[in-house]
Parts: C-alpha cells; sequence; structure tokens
C-alpha cells in the first residue's frame, strides 16, 4: 500500500492537451476573429454614416437620430465580420464530431447572418425616428436597447422551416457543456 497522497484514489484519466502548434493555431483563428468583427463594425459605422447623409434614406432620419443609426452599423458590421471568418474556417476544417460545411450550408448560414445585419439596420433605422422628438443622448440609449435587445423575436422563429435545424441544437448542446 502507497503512502503517498494519492493513496486510495481512483487514477482518474488524463485529459488531452492541445499542442504547441494547435495553441497557435487557435491564437491566430482568434485573433483572425477578432480583427475581422473590429473591421467590420468600422465598416458598418461609415455605411450607415453614408446612408444617413447621402442616400434616398437621409431625409427620413433626423439629425438627432443619426446616432441611432451607426448603433445598428456596428451591429451590422460586427455579426458579419464576426461569422465570415468562422464560416470560411468551416468550409477546410472539420472533425469527427463537426464535419466541414458544405457550400450550401455555408452560404445559407451567410445569408442567413447578412438578413440578421440587415434586420439590426432597420431596427436601428426604427429607433432612429425617436430623433424628431427626443434629444440625441436619449435617441442613443434607446438605440443601444433596439438593436442590443433585436435578437429576441429572431430566437422565437421555428428555425428548422428554414433549413437552419442545428441552430437550437447547437445552442442547447452548448448551454449543456457550460
Amino acid at each position: 500500500m502507497s503512502a503517498g497522497p494519492r493513496a486510495g484514489r481512483p487514477e482518474t484519466a488524463r485529459q488531452p492537451q492541445r499542442s504547441t502548434a494547435g495553441n497557435i493555431a487557435f491564437t491566430a483563428g482568434l485573433i483572425l476573429v477578432l480583427a475581422t468583427t473590429f473591421l467590420g463594425a468600422f465598416a458598418g459605422i461609415y455605411l450607415t454614416l453614408k446612408l444617413a447623409d447621402e442616400s434616398f434614406l437621409s431625409p427620413a432620419i433626423p439629425e438627432d437620430g443619426r446616432i441611432a443609426l451607426v448603433i445598428g452599423g456596428i451591429g451590422f458590421g460586427a455579426v458579419v465580420g464576426g461569422f465570415l471568418p468562422l464560416t470560411i474556417l468551416g468550409l477546410f476544417g472539420g472533425t469527427d464530431e463537426k464535419p466541414r460545411l458544405r457550400p450550401i450550408e455555408a452560404s445559407r448560414k451567410m445569408l442567413g447572418v447578412l438578413l440578421f445585419g440587415i434586420y439590426l439596420v432597420v431596427v436601428s433605422v426604427i429607433a432612429a425616428q425617436l430623433g424628431w422628438i427626443l434629444p440625441e443622448g436619449l435617441v442613443a440609449l434607446a438605440g443601444v436597447f433596439a438593436v442590443g435587445f433585436g435578437w429576441i423575436p429572431l430566437a422565437l422563429l421555428p428555425w428548422e422551416r428554414f433549413g437552419l435545424e442545428g441552430v437550437r441544437s447547437r445552442f442547447a448542446s452548448s448551454r449543456k457543456a457550460s
């Protein structure tokens, strides 16, 4: 019988650890996703400011409502910029548990992300209309809430009808793991 600190306890199976190359690849992927998210957010700001200043929509956006439109542009650009590299990486990498994406699946996911981003911009245009009656600070607050909680109606949609049956199951499996 051993008198060491582990005496009497069953030996637990060691979990496999990532290699150095795996850690470097993960870090590079994380930097890529963060960079495209930030660049997408800045591109969204630029595009929504152009939308508010130089498009057919400019008479409909009050001066005090421009900030709400910019908030929607941040959401649009960040979502699209964040999911684009993840979808592209999903086309090329896969495991036994999660196989590679097919091009049709990837295009369907990116179309869904683009439509969600456009939805956020539409919600921010609606919030920008408060600029006719409220000061800029309150419109900015309303814009943050409108865009921030804009995903809630989409959470109630039956994703299976759109061919995205894996959306809820992946969300539920990620909650069980944590």
